[in-house]
């Protein structure tokens, strides 16, 4: 009886291993795609804001940033429609931590576009940089995909760091450069796995 239980922990083991494998597999397959598109929709929103305010002095481009769900929604749809395979339970709970953490992320950046919100002050290129940088650690822990893991935790240090950064215009370049260490490097590094495993 002792050694059915063993047998079936092992066997569970042997299946939750299986589901991360399939899903890296699936990650490097897919090569980085939603890492990649959402990285550099950000670089460009922020580039965009930056010189549109830099040149203009007045805050209502920041209705720039929505250029990040423009981009990033038609393009994750378009590569998902492209996506082989069965959708593992791995697959699923990434799906659903970056679900939570990007309807967080646009209700946090809606709130704080609103110009009777303004006065508040609410910090949120930081707090984007916080909830972005906890989902790409957990894909990169459940997927045990390193350099996700890597680059979520710098950016929830680099998210840190904006508060002893002074200046509108060097925020936004911090803020776009944690992207590119969070999203863009890693996404670079599945499409280079993707091409090695392909030859």
């Amino acid at each position: 009886m002792e050694d059915n239980k063993v047998l079936n922990e092992k066997e569970s083991l042997e299946i939750i291993t299986r589901m991360i494998r399939n899903t890296q597999h699936k990650l490097e397959r897919n090569a980085g795609k939603p890492f990649l598109v959402w990285g550099y929709a950000t670089v460009f929103a922020t580039a965009a804001v930056a010189v549109a305010i830099g040149i203009t002095n007045n805050p209502y481009w920041n209705y720039l940033w929505f250029l990040i769900p423009v981009i990033g929604i038609p393009f994750t749809l378009l590569g998902k429609k492209h996506q082989k395979g069965i959708r593992t339970y791995v697959d699923q709970v990434i799906g659903y931590i970056w679900i939570v953490f990007g309807i967080v992320g646009f209700i946090i950046s809606c709130i704080s576009i609103i110009p009777v919100m303004w006065r508040w002050k609410i910090p949120v290129l930081f707090m984007i940089l916080l909830l972005m940088g906890m989902g790409t650690t957990l894909t990169g822990l459940v997927t045990k995909f390193r350099p996700s893991i890597v680059g979520g935790i710098l950016s929830i240090i680099l998210a840190f760091g904006i508060y002893f950064v002074s200046g509108w215009l060097l925020t936004l370049l911090l803020f776009a450069l944690t992207f590119v260490v969070m999203m863009i490097i890693p996404g670079h590094i599945l499409n280079y796995r993707a091409g090695r495993s392909n030859v």
